[in-house]
């Protein structure tokens, strides 16, 4: 397509752009799933069963005792199998709207797809462009669904998602004249959903606000840049957030639960139940549901066949390799995309909890537990971005380096089965089992309000409400404000422990107070009086902000299991810089042994499988990468 063809195309999507615009609103309002009625005496009651300053969660036992005691004269309205964001998305909806929920997960929650993910919630821009490219109004009505959850997303986790300005460079002047229209088409779509509005800065501007920025590259100068707004979060500490928020609502959840098989009902065949294994005690027990909901993201395709061993697959695995840098590569407030590179992948560098996250968009790859980056996709990334910034891109600055597998998913009902697809799938192949896939971060909420219906559908339940978590936010999240650390800064000092046993006042620091702020919400305070009472306020890592206090906090509150359970999702050491989760592991285990009562076999194990863990993790420290251009 000609450079003129795909202005003029987009020039006349652009005012197509002004009319859906105006009707956006309307689009959304007239899906179904969006709709709703009266919907504020449930959302009142909820509201104020999370957010009770005494509500604790139930314990492990107590979950667990119920999961048991859920039999076939007595069963769970629905049984949710995966505890990432769709999983733990669908028993809040659930729970919400006055059903009985249960939620099992393997490992813990977010331990997939979920804590592996770009950190942004993005509204779909691409999509965007492929509705104007080939007049596609399916994928603009993917682009209005996706601004209207991103907006909801960051209204109801405020202290774990912000909008993040995201600058794409132009090195001729039909580029920035192609972007800035794009993206002004994307302000216009995004209406009342709009973050910030987009702009062009010059070559001068662009410098001083990203300073690594480079001004010339390969035989080409930069024209300026275009920037516009989406979102970034805290992914794992969201998909704890909703689990934890779901629990307090009233739903049962278990993470490191396996379910090994499945129950049906011998007359009828229909799945009524799941035989699960408690993966810390190697417990086993049935537990019976009207409806099991198999969200387990790439493994979905293993629950259906506990089902039925025929079943074809309906997952095609895409890899996405992630890197982190530190903080020099990127100024604080200011990511970088670059929409087409060499081999027509998109790129990233974005700045992410004091460190800078690069990484690339889908590969193939193969389902595995415990996905590792392969090392040429972590020097295609240094590579791809070597080539926009104006300082050395070297192998050793990598602190972390990660791989996450997105559950791409063909549905089984369309006739074309060739189409994979972008937005999500719900179906119900066997009696009884209802499967959610496919889809993306962004969009889990209304991801499982569909799950939801499906089941209330197959199971013929009877809710007491519509559909409610538009508008709940999760624990933590309401009556917080940017300010909030002020008072931790103001009310809370840190009392550490010295290598002598003594115990010693220290600052309640900005950097300290801002984490616990925004990892915890509201809840910080509670955080912070741990660190204050219980001596627990020492720095788990030299250069992070993470406390000892959290860890205990964690174990107490957050379902927090295992070593590997607080550096991956509670925490995201492991993410931000191998090597410090390695030297911080011994401290991290002796106060989850004071937590859970560990015994000397349980600790040995615990750090021998973080250890495991964090090998497939490929940090400068431990990858073996040949000397070249990044060393």
């Amino acid at each position: 397509m000609s450079s003129a063809t795909r202005i003029r195309r987009l020039g006349v999507a652009t005012a197509a752009a002004f009319a859906a615009a105006a009707g956006g609103t309307a689009i959304i309002l007239n899906n179904p799933s969006l709709a709703g009625s009266d919907r504020g005496p449930a959302l009142d009651v909820v509201r104020r069963t999370i957010n009770d300053v005494n509500v604790v969660v139930p314990s492990r036992a107590v979950q667990e005792s119920v999961l048991i005691s859920a039999g076939s004269a007595n069963p769970l309205d629905i049984l949710v199998i995966g505890g990432g964001a769709t999983g733990s998305g669908v028993a809040l909806d659930a729970v919400t709207r006055g059903l009985r929920v249960g939620l099992v997960e393997r490992e813990d929650f977010s331990s997939g797809t979920s804590s592996r993910s770009t950190k942004l919630i993005h509204g779909g821009v691409r999509y965007l462009e492929k509705a104007v490219f080939n007049l596609d109004y399916g994928q603009l009505r993917l682009v209005f669904h996706a601004l209207e959850e991103r907006k909801q997303m960051i209204d109801n986790a405020p202290h774990l998602c912000h909008a993040l300005p995201c600058m794409t460079p132009c090195f001729d002047w039909f580029e920035v004249v192609y972007y800035w229209m794009g993206l002004k088409m994307y302000d216009l779509v995004a209406g009342r959903r709009l973050l910030h509005l987009s702009r062009y800065y010059s070559t001068q501007e662009s410098t001083e606000l990203f300073p690594t920025l480079a001004k010339k590259g390969k035989d080409r100068n930069l024209k300026g840049t275009v920037v516009y707004y989406d979102g970034q979060m805290n992914d794992s500490r969201v998909n704890v957030g909703l689990a934890v928020t779901a629990a307090l609502a009233g739903a049962t959840v278990l993470n490191h639960a396996e379910v090994v098989s499945l129950i049906k009902d011998e007359s009828s065949q229909r799945v009524v139940g799941a035989r699960i294994r408690n993966n810390i005690s190697g417990k086993e027990f049935d537990t019976y549901a009207k409806v099991v909901v198999n969200a387990a993201g790439p493994f979905c395709d293993s629950v259906r066949k506990l089902a039925d061993k025929s079943v074809q697959p309906i997952i095609c695995p895409s890899s996405g390799v992630h890197i982190v840098l530190p903080d020099y590569y990127s100024p604080e407030g200011m990511g970088l995309i670059v929409p087409k590179t060499k081999d027509g992948r998109v790129v990233f560098m974005l700045p992410w909890l004091g460190r800078t996250v690069a990484g690339t968009t889908d590969s193939d790859t193969v389902i595995t537990l415990l996905p590792e980056p392969h090392e040429d996709e972590i020097e295609f990334i240094l590579d791809a971005i070597s080539d926009y910034l104006n300082v050395k891109v070297r192998r050793t600055d990598v602190l972390s380096a990660w791989s996450g597998i997105r559950p791409l998913a063909t549905d089984p009902s369309a006739k074309n089965t060739e189409s994979i697809s972008r937005d999500h799938v719900v179906c119900e192949e066997y009696p009884g089992l209802v499967t959610i896939t496919g889809g993306k971060w962004t969009t889990y909420r209304s991801m499982a309000e569909d799950a939801v219906n499906a089941a209330i559908k197959s199971g013929k339940l009877s809710p007491t409400n519509e559909c409610i978590t538009q508008n709940l936010r999760l624990v933590g999240g309401d009556g917080w404000e940017p300010s909030s650390f002020t008072v931790l800064a103001q009310q809370y000092v840190r009392m550490k422990r010295t290598y002598g046993g003594k115990v010693v006042p220290g600052v309640m620091d900005t950097t300290a107070a801002k984490h616990l702020s925004h990892a915890y919400g509201t809840l910080a305070e509670r955080v912070a009086a741990i660190a204050q009472d219980e001596g627990l306020g020492k720095r788990l890592a030299h250069g992070y902000p993470f406390l000892e206090a959290e860890v205990a906090y964690c174990a107490r509150n957050e379902y927090c299991e295992s070593a590997v359970d607080f550096i991956a999702r509670r925490s995201r050491l492991a993410f931000l810089d191998t090597d410090a989760a390695q030297r911080a592991l011994p401290r991290i285990i002796e106060i989850l042994t004071a937590e859970h009562g560990w015994d000397k076999s349980r600790q040995k194990h615990e750090l021998q499988k973080a250890k495991e863990f964090l090998e497939t993790f490929k940090s400068a420290k431990n990858a073996q990468f040949h000397d070249g251009k990044h060393q």
